[in-house]
């Protein structure tokens, strides 16, 4: 996996995670709902990398 791919996919996962917290703490469904998307993404990210690693191999 691209170094930097999976530091992006690392940082949306962590950023996602942060924001769904903080929407959860104040109640804020709208922000609660972009943390679980932007941990989606990384995930789906992360997964594509791994696809392409296992394709190089």
């Amino acid at each position: 996996m691209a170094a930097d791919e999976k530091t992006q996919a690392k940082t949306e996962q962590a950023k996602g995670k942060v924001k769904e917290a903080v929407g959860r703490t104040v109640g804020n469904e709208r922000l609660t709902a972009e943390g679980r998307t932007d941990q989606a993404k990384g995930d789906a990210r992360q997964a594509k990398e791994k696809v392409k690693d296992a394709l190089t191999d």
